[in-house]
């Protein structure tokens, strides 16, 4: 599960790939979350994450590049809102690029707190070079998908995005990220001061069905690993939804139990999902949920090619 810390400025951030995707189990889907487009999107957001071998900077420092190539930016906190980027992190991502050379922070004249953000000729050639490995790499991300999927993956893809983000953002890998982030975030902000994030809703309505459950049988049914469940687990004890108890069955183990106040819990964040749902289908359109479920389930397959070659994996 998705796990957010809350940053100085008050907005919040993710841990970098390797945090997130180490929390996943690969090739486990649990039936009961695989019809919720954002449920899919984050795993295969975790998936290309976990194959990307690179620095965690990297990838976004390419997106606010990128972006540059259509003029200059005239406030940096604008793009950072737009690319879905934190502030305290775009603070770095424009330090780093400006140390490099690639980037030309200035003074906005007709508004001093704001600072225009030009793109150098050292960026030009960054971006270059990061679109050309983008496009490799996208290609082998998607290997089980035929051109024609790709191109409606995409298409697909953008419409997640807020107006006016879609031409900013390229390739398949930040498409999904960008659109994975911004499906977290409007889930969040349907739950805002409940003590509830969008996460919360697999293990409360697993916990519901099954009774009481141990620890181990609710990492299994969530496909995530047993430290990422502790920590999940420990957030919902915590707030008063589950309870520790005793395993029924064998009384050396611990069972989960939701609270009454778990139960209440979970008919908010259903809600939330729910209206998640509606808002992601009104996006998509007409049939775009269905069928962006399918391509990313083909992204998901254990046997993707790309994904395979992309870890250095040789089944």
């Amino acid at each position: 599960m998705t796990i957010v810390r809350v940053e100085p400025d008050g907005g919040t951030r993710v841990p970098g790939p390797d945090a997130e995707a180490t929390a996943e189990v690969p090739g486990a889907l649990p039936e009961a979350l695989t019809g919720f487009v954002g449920y899919l999107l984050r795993r295969v957001f975790v998936r290309f994450a976990a194959s990307s071998g690179g620095p965690e900077d990297g990838p976004r420092d390419f997106l606010v590049l990128d972006a540059l190539t259509g003029g200059d930016w005239a406030s940096q906190l604008d793009l950072a809102e737009r690319l879905g980027i934190n502030r305290t992190l775009m603070v770095g991502v424009v330090d780093r690029l400006e140390a490099r050379g690639q980037v030309l922070r200035t003074r906005n004249p007709d508004n001093r707190r704001q600072y225009i953000l030009s793109l150098t000729d050292e960026g030009r050639s960054a971006v270059a070079a990061g679109r050309r490995a983008v496009a490799e790499r996208d290609a082998r991300l998607t290997a089980a998908l035929t051109p024609e999927q790709v191109s409606r993956l995409k298409t697909l893809l953008a419409r997640l995005l807020p107006p006016g983000t879609q031409d900013l953002v390229q390739g398949t890998e930040h498409l999904v990220a960008q659109a994975h982030h911004r499906l977290r975030r409007l889930g969040d902000a349907k739950l805002a001061g409940t003590g509830l994030r969008i996460r919360h809703y697999g293990p409360l309505a697993l916990l519901a069905t099954s009774g009481p459950c141990p620890q181990q049988r609710l990492a299994q049914e969530l496909a995530i690993t047993g430290p990422a469940t502790s920590q999940l687990v420990d957030e919902l004890v915590a707030g008063g939804m589950v309870d520790r108890g005793r395993d029924p069955h064998d009384r050396r183990r611990h069972a989960l139990e939701l609270t009454e106040f778990g139960h209440v819990q979970l008919k908010r964040v259903a809600e939330a999902v729910g209206l998640l749902s509606a808002e992601t289908a009104e996006l998509l359109g007409p049939g775009g949920g269905a069928e962006l479920r399918a391509l990313l389930g083909l992204l998901l397959e254990p046997d993707h090619p790309g994904v395979a070659e992309a870890t250095g994996r040789r089944d």
